[in-house]
């Protein structure tokens, strides 16, 4: 009973600049990157002499996050966060939750930062929300457009997928003895990690609105990385493309997900399978 209003989000991290002076620029930053794996580079903010606030719906600690406080917030309700916020100059909001719920839990965010006087919004979106006709992307589309017109000054990254995306998606389609993957579609994976160390930056800084955006080091078919993850788990499988009926699956084979002019990310899907999957094969 209950589940229905709770925001589906494990959570959020604020990052906070010690009170030195009487009007310091305070710092706040939520996420993960997403539900599988990453949390912003706590590590440069804690060097930076920032208190790190970790958010979740239990209040539990999330990822690598080193000296901070953990924060039972849900972002749907609004529960918790006023006390979360209070004193942060940046909030970062990378939480998110694919059964949706954004754009509510964006708005109980964006009147948390107003009434706490949060001088800075940063926000992660996705490159091709606004190009391509799918509903998850039409919802990520109307919080940039919240936050732009939320009054408070912002900075927002668009980003392609990530890594564990991908990865996420091929172990999935090879438990089936073929593999299908969408037919004449690339991509161009990003490693979170490498997204969070940007997040890091724009937080660290002056408001900028819509930043450049941040694509992987490489696009690839579906084809392609679906036989390179076979490889790197020991896994043998048919990959059978197949083209797939609807409008956002042609903005896909259109590429209006991709940034080619944006190749900014370094580790290549290959690298990030070997740090993931290891040396055990079968994963």
């Amino acid at each position: 009973p209950g589940r229905a209003q709770t925001y589906p989000v494990s959570a959020a991290f604020f990052l906070l600049r010690p009170n030195t002076s009487p009007s310091p620029p305070n710092v706040a930053v939520p996420s993960p990157l997403n539900a599988a794996t990453s949390s912003p580079d706590t590590d440069a903010v804690n060097n930076g002499g920032h208190e790190v606030r970790v958010l979740s719906r239990h209040g539990g600690a999330v990822g690598p996050a080193p000296r901070s406080t953990p924060f039972a917030v849900d972002l749907r309700s609004g529960i918790g966060l006023d006390r979360a916020v209070a004193g942060a100059g940046v909030i970062v909001h990378c939480a998110s939750g694919v059964t949706g719920g954004d754009l509510e839990a964006t708005g109980t965010l964006i009147r948390a930062a107003q009434r706490a006087g949060v001088p800075h919004l940063v926000y992660i979106s996705i490159v091709g929300v606004d190009r391509i006709d799918y509903g998850y992307y039409r919802t990520k589309l109307a919080a940039e457009r919240a936050i732009e017109e939320s009054g408070l000054l912002w900075s927002l990254l668009r980003t392609t997928q990530f890594h564990d995306l991908i990865l996420m998606a091929c172990r999935t389609l090879a438990r089936l003895p073929v593999m299908p993957v969408p037919a004449r579609t690339s991509f161009q994976p990003l490693d979170a990690s490498e997204v969070a160390a940007r997040l890091v930056e724009i937080a660290l800084g002056a408001p900028a609105g819509r930043v450049p955006v941040m694509g992987g080091p490489e696009m690839r078919t579906a084809e392609d990385l679906a036989h390179a993850y076979l490889r790197a788990s020991g896994r043998h499988r048919r990959v059978f493309p197949v083209r797939l009926p609807g409008a956002a699956l042609a903005g896909f084979r259109r590429g209006d997900h991709l940034a080619p002019g944006a190749a900014v990310g370094r580790i290549t899907f290959e690298q990030f399978l070997q740090t993931r999957l290891g040396p055990d094969p079968g994963r």
